[in-house]
């Protein structure tokens, strides 16, 4: 496997659009290829074996694409398929969790407020995660509809500000002062929930920490492109593209492709 291969990124959509550019930005020098299961979004709703026999499926488009590695960019997705995946496939993978740990360590009022998907708040590997911090107050919310409202590319509609505003009130008036996105589509939505919840109360999401950890496993495992050409990044979805297109901006809009998938 060449380091010059490309990193592979699946979503169940266009949130991991957020992990990628923080992919990006810290590793400038990496081809990528980014896959949209779009068709079958929200992850979140769905069963862990149509969970994992998607997740296999997308791991597959990559491969077939010579991709060196693959991060889940799916909360739910990571929470549920990961173990099996790595099973499964002779790649290092890079897995998406809630950023709990960090708001665990750093909470003043020991309440933080959690936002994901009901697959991910359902899963195994979260409420293993949560076991550790039983001295917190940590308020679990499901997400519902966020994740379709953002494919359709609504982030700025009444509908989305009033869902938020309904998931994040009891959480203020609980007094917490860390939120955590547990959904890699949520980032796109932070300067909605800055308009309702208070200035001191800080939000975390994933995306830098996978980057990182992305750069550690390139090192270990020789697979860190240094040769600084040019580089590529392509993106597929099996849906519209527009939303995609919107959320990457320019250059990289020019990039995207819609495929049978």
């Amino acid at each position: 496997m060449s380091s010059k291969n490309p990193i592979g990124l699946f979503d169940s959509g266009v949130g991991g659009i957020s992990i990628w550019k923080e992919v990006h930005q810290l590793l400038p020098d990496e081809n990528t290829i980014y896959l949209a299961d779009s068709k079958n979004a929200p992850y979140g709703q769905k069963t862990k074996e149509d969970i994992i026999r998607l997740s296999c499926k997308n791991v597959d488009y990559l491969i077939q694409r010579g991709c060196k590695m693959v991060i889940v960019a799916c909360n739910t997705a990571t929470t549920n398929a990961i173990k099996e995946l790595r099973a499964r496939y002779d790649i290092p993978f890079i897995g998406i969790e809630p950023a709990i740990k960090p708001a665990a360590n750093q909470t003043k009022t020991e309440t933080i407020g959690i936002l994901a998907t009901k697959g991910t708040l359902n899963s195994e590997l979260f409420h293993k995660t949560i076991a550790n911090y039983q001295h917190l107050n940590i308020i679990e919310q499901v997400g519902y509809n966020l994740v379709q409202l953002i494919e359709n590319g609504d982030l700025e509609s009444e509908e989305i500000k009033e869902l938020l505003k309904t998931y994040l009130d009891p959480m203020v008036a609980a007094n917490m002062d860390y939120l955590v996105l547990g959904c890699t589509h949520y980032p796109f939505l932070i300067p909605q929930i800055k308009e309702i919840i208070p200035d001191h109360i800080k939000i975390i999401d994933s995306g830098e920490a996978v980057a990182k950890q992305t750069q550690n496993i390139l090192e270990q495992n020789g697979l860190l492109n240094t040769s600084h050409e040019a580089t590529e990044h392509l993106f597929y979805t099996n849906s519209k593209a527009d939303v995609l297109k919107k959320l990457l901006g320019s250059p990289f809009s020019d990039s995207v492709s819609v495929i049978d998938f």
